[in-house]
């Protein structure tokens, strides 16, 4: 296999074209998706024009940003280079890393690809993510229509309805119900075509092909599909020329009586800048929203995540602090759960509360909603039917004894106060008693259901 050199700054297209690529990532992802996942990329010599050639430092980050960027890498380097048909990400081998290309400190130096996906710019085959199906899904009441809706338009005969339109926050989950009715489709006929992309890939692809005066050729195999998903459409709002081809590409599709499924992040009726005559062709069909996951949703969304990550354990302590401090966005939610396991893994560290937090830092506290120690004595005196001067008296009866306890783990899983702040808050004790109480409950949640129970019904409360 041919190895590869990381380029130095000069004057190649590629190159320039990279430095572009790089500062619009920086801008739309913010830094620190950046710098965690996008920063350590580099341009890989190659001979091929037409292709782009990246490189990452492990196998475990090429994934990610071959799931989450692979087709904007594309349509970033074609906006620049029209030429370029296909992006690679690659995993470098063990051993002397190169420095990362940036235009301000280029460094020469010398690896072996480990892997390589190249990524097509205009592949007639669906985009599809092969983690996003059915089976994967993990339902209850907050999806449960999109979801029965999704399984329906995916089944064989005339559809019930078509377009179906998701929406729902970032990250909750429409993606994955669009690539599911994709997959399904496909699974029972494999010679259909299918055409899976986003609201921005069809404008960058319209306007293309008009510049390249060949529209004709678009408009065929966008409306030739049996099956069109067409994600996020609220990218199209206000661009007049792309909204007037997506409204014919719409009616051909339906008239036809093939299958349209549209998402984004708001229902139709609020997608400002949206032609009223393309908001109308939407209601025509079943609109379907994606509530914010509970916690109940998010801990069971993390369980079935775990269990398909084969020998990784996960103390449920840790599960349960990323389910309630990562409230609306599933992808973040399992993003942090690789994240633990794969700098886990790094490390060679165990797992536990403290490198979790050691670890997710920013992530946990930016979703952290702001507990007070009034507030956990006072839910938890209700629950165990006390009153609140009970937790910070005297007493030792267990009867009162083990809610104190409960009370004072809560408060260091929940608020940002230091040991001894919260031993004051409970009548004066040291911070060795809370340190004990902490250790304790968290012994009794492994073995005593009752108070595991009791314990996760109060951090549900206080999040609420």
């Amino acid at each position: 296999m041919a190895g590869w050199q990381a380029v130095t700054a000069g004057g190649s297209e590629q190159e320039r074209a990279w430095a572009r690529v790089r500062a619009n990532l920086r801008e739309s992802a913010g830094t620190r998706l950046f710098d965690q996942w996008l920063k350590p990329m580099e341009l890989v010599a190659g001979d091929e024009a037409d292709t782009v050639r990246l490189a990452l430092p492990s196998a475990f980050m090429t994934n990610w940003v071959r799931n989450h960027y692979a087709d904007r890498l594309v349509l970033e380097f074609r906006a620049i280079l029209p030429q370029v048909r296909s992006v690679t990400i690659e995993t470098r081998a063990p051993g002397p890393q190169p420095t990362v290309l940036a235009a301000e400190a280029p460094v020469a130096a010398v690896a072996v690809p480990v892997a390589t996906a190249p990524v097509a710019a205009a592949a007639e085959r669906p985009a599809l993510d092969p983690r996003f199906t059915f089976e994967r899904f993990v339902v209850d009441a907050s999806n449960r229509v999109a979801f029965n809706a999704a399984k329906a338009l995916a089944e064989p005969g005339s559809p019930r309805f078509s377009p179906l339109f998701l929406h729902s926050g970032t990250g909750q989950g429409k993606t994955h119900l669009m690539h599911a009715i994709g997959h399904a489709w496909l699974a029972q006929f494999p010679e259909s075509r299918v055409l899976c992309m986003s609201a921005e890939r069809f404008m960058f692809e319209f306007v293309a092909a008009m510049r390249a005066r060949d529209t004709f050729a678009f408009k065929q195999r966008l409306r030739g599909a049996d099956l069109l998903l067409i994600d996020d459409l609220q990218f199209i709002a206000g661009k007049d020329a792309t909204q007037e081809e997506f409204f014919h590409t719409v009616n051909e599709i339906m008239s036809a009586g093939k299958r349209l499924v549209i998402s984004a992040d708001r229902c139709p009726q609020a997608l400002d800048g949206v032609e009223a005559r393309i908001v109308g062709r939407m209601a025509i069909g079943l609109v379907a929203d994606i509530k914010a996951p509970d916690l109940t949703l998010r801990r069971a969304i993390l369980e079935k995540k775990l269990a398909e990550m084969d020998g990784v354990s996960v103390p449920g302590e840790v599960l349960d602090l990323l389910a309630a401090r990562i409230h609306t966005n599933i992808r973040e939610l399992e993003g942090a759960l690789n994240r633990v396991v794969a700098y886990a893994q790094l490390t060679g560290d165990a797992i536990d509360l403290d490198f979790a937090t050691a670890t997710l830092g920013d992530v946990l506290r930016g979703g952290q909603r702001r507990v007070t120690i009034d507030e956990i004595q006072k839910l938890v005196s209700n629950h165990f039917d006390l009153k609140p001067l009970d937790l910070i008296s005297a007493r030792r009866a267990r009867a009162v004894a083990r809610p104190r306890q409960i009370a004072m783990y809560l408060a260091k899983r929940l608020t940002t106060r230091s040991l001894p702040e919260i031993g004051r808050k409970f009548g004066g004790r040291d911070h060795s008693t809370v340190i004990h109480a902490v250790r304790k409950i968290e012994e009794l949640r492994d073995q005593d259901r009752d108070i595991d129970t009791a314990v996760r019904t109060l951090m549900r409360e206080l999040e609420a």
